[in-house]
């Protein structure tokens, strides 16, 4: 049986986005849609705590911000069942150990804070950095949210961060029965034929077709398993996470892949990833590569 899908709530707007695009995802997945409240959000996200630590009617917002998120899933009329968690944890903390026992864990860009419309909440960041789970931020454009494109977005990195996200992303595609477009960033040095146009051409040509080699082999065993799946592999040329955050904004999931290292403290997301999370136009899913 499948592992549930789990969603973190705190009562606002952004976390309801997140439950209406879970409970799609789930019925995708044909799997149970978990709704998580940490009564101990609303201080980690600057907002104006709603129920002070302690006060006796926590129990009460609790329940209501439960409610709200329940009736939020249910509007959707799919065959999905829910089931509701509280505690009075800090989120983080309940977060990533619900994502031991999950599918996937998802969140809403920011929580109520005085800030909520600037880049990405504290909490999800962390979660997104190491759960070890793939990570769904519900973020971008109405167009991105809702699905419109049938597009998924692949950012194929290197072989210990990509194998898991390629995975993943040629599932959703399947899916969803979308197209997947796979794009692989290469450059040239700057150093590289400086003295001589000619040498500058040929460097380009060896670095592209290097990046066209490692996303044949990125694609290979996944598209294997899907071949239903239409995918658009590319190689272009630039910075990755400007490439991905441009072409984010046609896309409904832009994935890419996190290598989580045994033992190894502080955010393990990357640059492009922390990039894409703070930047994109659509969900970005952080899907971990484990390794040592």
């Amino acid at each position: 049986m499948a592992l549930p899908l789990v969603v973190g709530v705190d009562g606002s707007e952004a976390s309801l986005r997140a439950v209406n695009w879970a409970v799609e995802e789930a019925a995708l997945r044909a799997c149970e849609l978990r709704i998580v409240y940490a009564s101990l959000w609303e201080p980690y996200e600057g907002a104006d705590p709603a129920v002070a630590p302690g006060r006796s009617d926590r129990s009460g917002t609790e329940e209501r911000i439960l409610r709200s998120a329940v009736v939020r899933a249910a509007a959707h009329g799919l065959e999905v069942k829910t089931s509701t968690h509280a505690a009075a944890e800090e989120p983080e903390d309940l977060l990533l150990r619900e994502a031991r026992n999950a599918t996937a864990l998802i969140t809403g860009r920011r929580g109520r804070g005085p800030v909520r419309e600037l880049l990405l909440g504290s909490v999800s960041l962390a979660v997104a950095a190491r759960a070890p789970c793939p990570v769904i931020v519900v973020r971008g454009s109405a167009a991105g949210r809702d699905g419109t494109h049938e597009r998924i977005l692949l950012g194929v990195g290197d072989a210990a961060s990509s194998g898991a996200a390629a995975r993943f992303a040629f599932a959703e595609a399947s899916a969803r029965r979308c197209v997947l477009d796979a794009v692989r960033s290469w450059r040239v040095p700057a150093h590289a034929g400086a003295d001589h146009p000619l040498l500058t051409r040929e460097s380009a040509s060896a670095h592209e077709q290097r990046a066209r080699a490692l996303l044949t082999e990125a694609l290979r065993a996944p598209a294997k398993l899907h071949p239903e799946v239409r995918v658009r592999p590319v190689a272009v040329e630039g910075l990755a996470r400007r490439i991905l955050i441009d072409r984010s904004a046609a896309a409904d999931l832009l994935i890419v892949g996190a290598r989580r290292r045994h033992g190894h403290l502080g955010l393990q997301v990357g640059r492009v990833g922390h990039a894409v999370l703070h930047h994109a136009d659509c969900p970005v899913a952080v899907v971990p590569q484990h390794g040592t």
